[in-house]
């Protein structure tokens, strides 16, 4: 073979070899099963070379499922959830779900807005949760669009009409995921209103980077949370509107801890309050234009680990408090408390309620957006 005819085999090799990287990435579709009322739900999985997979099903717009391999390349499902539809039918629980068209706590399920008052559904003690009782976590989505590639995505669509669940104004919201060929999974959401309104959507999303189900559960967990204050609440996790320094607290996070270590230091009153950690992180005073560091998460043992960006100023994060062993998920595990933690970038919570918390007004003519990028670590070489 003469030398310009190997450098010909060669450039073909390697356009072949890009061809193929670029097309590593996967999105397919199958049924992820049946509404009591006859709709099917979809199931999109995305894959990309790495042996990383994240299946989301329509019903939520939720991530069912995250494969993620160990230092060793041994895969495990890291998200917290249920194998069947049937759980998220029967006992939900928030399992990955797109919360909103608010989430987190509205106090008393009341806010006053434009000069009127609007009433949502209460569903959490005497305040409303993500949305109230039938928010965007319980509502079937429109699968609009998959693509596959480099960066394989799915594309789902929800409406919400004028008046759900006590919310002015028509809402077209747009959630995308999307896994990329470097194990960043990106969730976007987009919004937009035909009536001023109020919005703040996020992901709910279990994470024991153990694996589901593990029987150490997700407290060994080494969280880092770049922020020096935090939204303290009242016995009903209203926060009071102050924005101490976690500065000697058991809340400061700045340098890597185990979420165990702290996690029943009944010392502190806020702990006593949410059961352990169940608090907003000011990492921002207001949205930013582009994704800021927000947490990272890592698991020693199997070396699994992410670094969690986002626009949002503040992180929701809440250490599985209230799971009793009544809810059996994934393999037939029970959850208990600790089993998964949570971390939603959004805007503060009760912020309807908070004028000095960033706003979450939603005008016409705007689009809300909310950017989540989970960039996995695997602890494998390559």
């Amino acid at each position: 073979m003469t030398r310009g005819n190997s450098l010909a085999v060669a450039a073909s090799m390697l356009a072949m070899a890009l061809t193929n990287s670029a097309l590593a990435g996967e999105a397919k579709e199958t049924n992820f099963g049946t509404l009591p009322d006859g709709r099917s739900v979809a199931a999109v999985t995305l894959t990309n070379g790495h042996g990383v997979s994240a299946r989301i099903i329509a019903l939520g717009a939720s991530l069912q499922s995250v494969i993620l391999p160990d230092r060793n390349g041994k895969p495990a499902d890291v998200a917290i959830g249920y194998d069947t539809l049937d759980g998220y039918v029967a006992k939900p629980e928030f399992f990955g779900a797109t919360v909103g068209r608010v989430a987190n706590r509205v106090a008393g399920g009341r806010f006053t807005f434009d000069g009127r008052v609007y009433r949502t559904p209460v569903n959490n003690g005497p305040n409303s949760l993500h949305g109230g009782t039938k928010g965007f976590d319980k509502v079937l989505w429109d699968v609009v669009e998959t693509k596959s590639g480099s960066t394989a995505s799915v594309t789902l669509r929800y409406i919400s009409p004028d008046g759900d669940m006590g919310y002015p104004g028509t809402l077209t919201t747009f959630a995308t995921y999307a896994l990329d060929d470097l194990d960043q999974l990106t969730i976007e959401y987009r919004a937009t209103t035909d009536k001023p309104t109020l919005v703040n959507i996020s992901n709910h999303a279990y994470w024991n980077l153990a694996g589901a189900g593990s029987p150490g559960g997700a407290m060994g967990h080494v969280v880092t949370i770049p922020a020096a204050r935090y939204t303290p609440t009242d016995a009903v996790a209203i926060p009071t509107g102050d924005l101490p320094s976690v500065t000697g607290t058991v809340f400061d996070f700045r340098e890597p801890h185990a979420v165990g270590d702290r996690v029943r230091d009944g010392r502190d009153r806020q702990i006593i309050y949410g059961r352990g950690y169940d608090h907003n992180w000011v990492v921002e005073d207001a949205v930013t234009a582009k994704p800021h560091l927000m947490a990272k998460v890592a698991e020693p043992v199997s070396g699994r680990g992410f670094e969690l960006w986002s626009n949002q100023p503040g992180l929701q994060f809440y250490s599985g408090n209230f799971f009793d062993g009544t809810v059996v998920g994934k393999g037939g595990q029970i959850y208990r408390m600790g089993d998964a933690i949570v971390m939603e970038p959004q805007l503060f919570p009760d912020a309807p309620n908070q004028p000095n918390f960033p706003s979450a007004r939603l005008d016409p003519g705007q689009t809300y957006r909310n950017v989540i990028i989970y960039k996995f670590t695997t602890g494998a070489k390559r």
